[in-house]
């Protein structure tokens, strides 16, 4: 079987994501992050997810993005907004480099697995406006990838950033994962949850969900405070 990096956040995109890459015969790798972020009950998430969906193996990688701060899901002083914003800033729920951080790990383990597929959740239609979801710079992030690693350089098939939920909907996102059999009980979007790991359903992220579950024409199995 071909094998694929699939970055796993334990949210609703990153679940789809794994499912389509089940799907298409890829024997995957799932890669999670504890980066310092105050929503940490979506690693729990993503270790049912990865075993729900029998991933060859899960791996949660400590980095300390909390260190340097700059955004709301890694700095507690500063509050996730529990309202829509009117301006067309990047919001401050943003964590510096986080997507570029995240590939250049999913690189090194690909190269460890002789693997040339990496899958990311990114998505540039129902998504809070972060930088590193567009598709210019998920392009970017391949061509570099084929200059800086040895299988690039050497000749050897190149690697491909696979972003199947890139164009789609946060309701197409969701009738894709339901007819996968992807269980989104199992899922959080959260920025900012209850101790026990209830979603507000106020944060940015939670209110994109509500919606593409509305639009979707199903409710939402997650558990809210609201």
């Amino acid at each position: 079987m071909k094998k694929a990096v699939v970055l796993l956040s334990g949210g609703l995109d990153s679940a789809t994501a794994l499912a389509i890459a089940n799907a298409a015969g890829f024997d995957c790798y799932a890669l999670s992050f504890r980066y310092g972020q105050r929503h940490a009950v979506e690693l729990k998430c993503a270790a049912q997810i990865a075993s729900a969906q029998g991933v060859a193996e899960h791996r949660i990688v400590d980095i300390d993005l909390a260190a340097f701060g700059g955004s709301a899901l890694t700095d507690m002083k500063i509050e996730v907004p529990h309202e829509e914003s009117a301006t067309d800033e990047i919001p401050i729920t943003y964590v510096p480099a986080r997507n570029t951080i995240f590939l250049s790990y999913a690189l090194a383990w690909a190269e460890v697995l002789d693997c040339t597929h990496i899958f990311i959740g990114v998505n540039a239609l129902d998504y809070s406006g972060y930088p590193d979801c567009r598709p210019e710079f998920i392009a970017a992030y391949e061509k570099m990838a084929n200059l800086a690693t040895q299988a690039g350089v050497s000749g050897k098939k190149p690697l491909t950033l696979h972003t199947p939920l890139m164009d789609l909907t946060k309701a197409e996102i969701i009738q894709k994962g339901r007819e996968l059999g992807v269980d989104y009980a199992e899922t959080s979007s959260c920025y900012d949850p209850a101790p026990a790991g209830t979603a507000c359903g106020t944060c940015d992220s939670c209110r994109l969900r509500l919606k593409g579950f509305k639009e979707a024409g199903t409710i939402d199995p997650r558990k809210y405070e609201m």
